[in-house]
């Protein structure tokens, strides 16, 4: 190749490499965007499937069961960037630590938990669709 072969097809090669390097930033702003959209899904499915608490157990077991979804519901705030959802995980966690504190023998107190927590499982589920 002749000289001005070489230096005309420089600006080609540049203009060629900044178009691969432009297409590398896209495809890992989507691998990104695709990595978040998983974190959310598997902390969407993992905390959805936390949601029940069988209040016809012992008391004290229901409170440890309780213990152990509060912190689960917790790591997964943790983990997850979408702020919704991580408010939602949060909002959950809050319901359990209110089972850990209540008088768990009282149907009353029951009800109102159930009641209050399936509020907090919709926000979950609206932040999560």
């Amino acid at each position: 190749m002749t000289r001005g072969g070489i230096t005309a097809a420089l600006p080609a090669s540049a203009a060629l490499l900044a178009l691969l390097l432009s297409g590398c930033t896209e495809v890992g702003n989507a691998v990104d965007q695709g990595n978040r959209t998983a974190d959310k899904v598997a902390a969407c499915t993992e905390a959805l499937g936390l949601a029940d608490l069988n209040p016809l157990v012992d008391p004290a077991k229901l409170k440890e069961r309780a213990a152990d979804k509060e912190r689960r519901l917790r790591e997964l705030a943790g983990n997850v960037q979408d702020q919704d959802v991580k408010n939602a995980l949060l909002g959950m966690a809050g319901s359990y630590v209110e089972v850990q504190k209540e008088r768990i023998e009282d149907a009353g107190v029951v009800a109102g938990w159930v009641q209050r927590n399936v509020k907090k499982l919709d926000a979950l589920r609206a932040a999560c669709g």
